[in-house]
């Protein structure tokens, strides 16, 4: 259930509704909207009679039931987009595009550096790279781990690009908080409740990709446990989903981009480089992402793709990143946003 709070709705009234609301047993959730307030009421829906008597009280405009199964990440709670800030200048929602940049995976602290200062340098907002690393082979890299997220905050350090990397497991989310300023679940984690439940208490935002086989439901619930766990700062990345094609390394589902901002608030970002496999996709499908609503992308770029310990086939080298964010801007300026 939401309820609705009048438009001047005082503080004092929304303490007595949000008291009442924990009283009844349940979790609230305030949502800050342009024009009123909303709080979330989470918890047993068998109550929903008790809730709905909440109507009475001052300053409470209405109690509307929540139709979709996933409650907080719903339009029906937030009717605006929701902006996601990363660090003290990234804000992902926005009219501005964000673009994420990096090496799939950290393999040395010079590589790392060189590819976050070229693609700050053509204009990129994040840098993206992997410290530890989910593999398919128990036998392939694995990625460096610590050293990884330190030689990741370094090149944050000398760059001044955020960095958002990925966490595999609740063990390791202190760690990675630590050096991270944006915690990454991969698509093999979309469903890993006892990280996600984890990541809802941490206080850095999460770049939440979806599942290879994962429904924009299911997807959407995922995103559900980490809002209900306390951490409102979701962003979505569509990266590609697995079907009977062949041609390319996943189906890179861009239909999902206009259902996701049809029916949530949160950010939606694509990931193009994991959802073709191939650099000579990855451009097109970055303009097309773009053209349906994209808030974002997240590009992998290594300089020396050919030696590249994980994706090299699917990583631009840093001119080629330099030419898509040139081609971009046309793209970008028909769909109404800003690079």
């Amino acid at each position: 259930m939401i309820i609705v709070m009048a438009a001047g709705a005082s503080e004092s009234e929304i303490s007595v509704v949000v008291r009442s609301i924990e009283e009844m047993g349940y979790r609230p959730h305030l949502i800050r909207g342009v024009e009123r307030t909303v709080i979330g009421a989470v918890g047993d829906e068998r109550g929903k009679a008790r809730l709905q008597s909440l109507e009475t009280l001052p300053g409470v405009e209405n109690v509307v039931p929540i139709l979709k199964p996933f409650k907080l990440a719903s339009r029906e709670v937030k009717k605006e987009k929701s902006i996601i800030a990363v660090g003290e200048q990234v804000r992902i929602g926005g009219e501005a595009l964000v673009i994420a940049a990096g090496p799939c995976s950290v393999e040395t602290q010079e590589q790392v550096l060189e590819v976050a200062l070229a693609v700050k340098e053509s204009g990129a907002h994040l840098l993206r790279g992997g410290a530890f690393k989910p593999r398919t082979s128990p036998y392939a890299f694995q990625g460096l781990e610590e050293k990884g997220l330190r030689f990741l905050a370094i090149a944050r350090e000398k760059s001044g690009l955020p960095v958002v990397t990925e966490v595999m497991e609740s063990s390791q989310v202190d760690m990675v908080a630590e050096y991270a300023d944006m915690l990454q679940v991969g698509a093999r984690n979309v469903q890993n409740f006892s990280l996600l439940k984890r990541l809802g208490t941490v206080k850095k935002p999460i770049f939440l990709k979806r599942g290879l086989m994962t429904t924009i439901q299911e997807y959407l619930m995922s995103a559900e446990y980490i809002l209900t766990h306390g951490n409102p700062n979701v962003v979505l990345c569509e990266r590609g989903i697995r079907t009977f094609e062949t041609a390319t390394r996943n189906t890179l589902d861009l239909s999902s981009i206009p259902v996701l901002n049809e029916i949530t608030h949160l950010p939606v970002m694509v990931d193009p480089s994991h959802g073709t496999g191939n650099f000579q996709y990855v451009m097109p499908m970055a303009f097309a992402a773009v053209a349906a609503g994209a808030d974002g992308l997240m590009i992998e770029v290594h300089p020396h793709p050919e030696l590249a310990l994980s994706d090299g086939a699917q990583s631009l080298r840093p001119s080629k990143f330099g030419l898509l964010m040139e081609r971009l801007k046309p793209f970008a300026a028909a769909a109404g946003r800003k690079l």
